[in-house]
């Protein structure tokens, strides 16, 4: 199933990471998300996605459906995390707060590959750091497991680091999903906020 997800990402990755890497030209490209849909193919979303279960940073169970009804930016990924986490992170942040400005609440969301130090004590301050809306989510390792085989995420620890600890390989794609948690698209973390934004605008239908 994985191999399903890196063509996805090699495609998406070609489509876009022009206007990306023109990221001040991004605001007025014409590139509606279902001009993506239709550069990468229709069924390149077949079989990614499907229900979990977790728990937040206040403790609360959530599933893959937005409690507020809102659409959703998913990644998977840990705190100390050191590579491209501080990447998507704060893209996910600032294209959410692009998106408030305009009159559109989504959700950030990160769903933990370490639940070791990724705790429901420990998850949600570096991610209020970044917007304050942002949800952590964590579990045990078969819940965890079961949400990765969902959205086909490979991770693997790389080596140990004397200071940090274990260092993960593992997905680098943000998932927009609808309110339900279905997958509209998988974009990669190249992309410019105000890209990311407006392909997320195009599926809301603004």
């Amino acid at each position: 199933m994985v191999p399903v997800i890196r063509a996805a990402a090699l495609a998406l990755a070609l489509a876009l990471a022009g206007p990306a890497a023109a990221h001040d030209r991004a605001a007025s490209a014409a590139a509606p998300a279902a001009g993506v849909a239709a550069d990468t193919g229709a069924g390149f979303l077949a079989g990614i996605g499907g229900p979990f279960a977790l728990t937040d940073q206040t403790g609360a169970r959530r599933t893959e459906a937005d409690p507020q009804g809102r659409m959703q930016l998913l990644f998977f990924g840990y705190a100390n995390c050191r590579s491209i986490c501080p990447v998507a992170l704060p893209l996910m942040a600032e294209a959410t707060r692009a998106l408030d400005a305009g009159g559109l609440a989504v959700t950030p969301v990160m769903v933990t590959v370490d639940p070791a130090r990724d705790t429901v004590r420990t998850i949600g301050p570096p991610l209020a750091a970044q917007h304050p809306r942002f949800v952590g989510l964590t579990g045990t390792e078969a819940e965890l497991a079961r949400a990765r085989d969902a959205f086909q995420v490979e991770h693997s620890v790389v080596f140990e680091d004397p200071e940090y600890g274990p260092v993960f390989a593992h997905g680098s794609h943000i998932y927009v999903l609808d309110a339900q948690g279905g997958v509209l698209t998988l974009l990669p973390p190249i992309l410019g906020a105000a890209r990311l934004a407006q392909i997320v605008r195009g599926y809301a239908g603004r």
